[in-house]
C-alpha cells in the first residue's frame, strides 16, 4: 500500500514547491484480534462475560468489526446435565463486535474452560483455567516525582500468597498496565509506587485493579506494554506481532493437541484468560 504525504517547502519570495514522497507501509491480510480476558469480582455471584472481536487493519485504515459464525465458552469439567455447561455469546448490539453472556460465577471458576470461535470456516480455540489473586492492601499518593515533577506518585501495597507462586497484572485506569512476579516477595508484603505523567487533578478518582494471572498471560502482557511504550494500551492493535493463546484448530483432531504445527501463519491475535479481581479507589489531593 502506498500513501502519498506532501510536503511544502516554502521559499524567500512566498512561492512554493510542493516535493511527493511515496511511502510504502506494512500490509497483511486483516486478522481476528479477539479481547477475551474475563475479571472475576468476588462481590458479585455473576460475571458479564464480554468477548470484544474486531479485524486488524493496515496503516491508515479504520478497525473493522469481524462478524462471527458463532462464539462460545464451555466449561469442560462441568457435568453435562449441568444448565449453562456451554455459554453461547451474543452480539446484543449487531456490528459492535461484543459478545455477551451473564453466568454464575461458578461456571468459570471450576473447570478447564475453552474459547471456541467460528469465523468463516475456521474454527479457534484457546483454553485457560480461573486464576486467583489477592486484594490490594492499601492505596496511598506519595509526594516522589520522576522526570518532569509533574507526575503523581501513587503506593501500592498487597499481601502475597505464601502457598503459591504468583504473577501479578495491575490496570491503573486509563490503559496504563504494570506486570509483577513474587519470585522476590513471595509470602511478603510489596509495597511499590507508581507514577502517572498524565495530568491529574485533585477531587479526580482513580481506578486501581490488580488482576491473577498464569506465566503464559505474565508474559503476553509483559510483551504487549514493552512494545506499547506507554503510548496506547496493550489492547490496542499492535504494530508487530505478539502471540497469544488462540490458535487455528481446524484440522486439530485432538483436543489435547493445542498448537499451530499445521498452519503456523493462521492464527489469532488476542489472550482468552479468565482471573480473579480486585478494585480500589483513591482520590487525588
Amino acid at each position: 500500500m502506498k500513501r502519498l504525504v506532501y510536503i511544502l517547502m516554502a521559499t524567500f519570495s512566498f512561492l512554493a514547491c510542493e516535493d511527493v514522497i511515496e511511502i510504502e507501509t506494512p500490509s497483511e491480510p486483516p486478522r481476528l484480534s479477539v479481547d477475551a480476558l474475563i475479571r472475576i469480582q468476588d462481590s458479585s455471584a455473576i460475571t458479564n462475560i464480554q468477548v470484544k472481536v474486531r479485524l486488524t487493519s493496515s496503516f491508515f485504515e479504520p478497525t473493522p468489526v469481524a462478524n462471527l459464525e458463532q462464539i462460545t465458552v464451555t466449561n469442560l469439567d462441568a457435568s453435562t446435565d449441568m444448565a449453562g455447561n456451554v455459554m453461547v455469546l451474543i452480539e446484543e448490539e449487531p456490528g459492535s463486535g461484543i459478545y455477551e453472556k451473564t453466568v454464575d460465577n461458578s461456571l468459570l471458576t471450576e473447570g478447564r474452560l475453552l474459547l471456541s470461535i467460528n469465523y468463516e470456516d475456521d474454527i479457534y480455540v484457546a483454553r485457560t483455567e480461573y486464576v486467583p489473586t489477592v486484594p490490594i492492601a492499601s492505596l496511598a499518593q506519595g509526594t516522589e516525582t520522576l522526570f518532569s515533577g509533574d507526575e503523581t506518585e501513587i503506593i501500592v501495597s498487597f499481601n502475597d500468597d505464601a502457598e503459591r507462586d504468583d504473577f501479578y497484572i495491575f490496570d491503573f485506569d486509563f490503559n496504563e498496565y504494570l506486570v509483577t512476579e513474587d519470585e522476590f516477595y513471595q509470602g511478603q508484603t510489596f509495597e511499590f509506587s507508581y507514577f502517572y505523567d498524565n495530568e491529574l487533578n485533585a477531587g479526580d478518582e482513580v481506578a486501581i485493579n490488580i488482576l491473577g494471572a498464569d506465566e503464559g498471560f505474565y508474559n503476553y502482557m509483559n510483551q504487549l506494554i514493552v512494545q506499547a511504550g506507554g503510548d496506547q494500551g496493550p489492547f490496542q492493535t499492535p504494530s508487530a506481532t505478539v502471540r497469544g493463546n488462540i490458535i487455528n484448530a481446524s484440522n486439530i483432531d485432538n483436543e489435547e493437541v493445542f498448537d499451530n504445527v499445521g498452519q503456523p501463519e493462521n492464527f489469532v491475535l488476542g489472550y482468552f484468560a479468565v482471573v480473579q479481581q480486585f478494585s480500589r479507589t483513591i482520590t487525588i489531593e
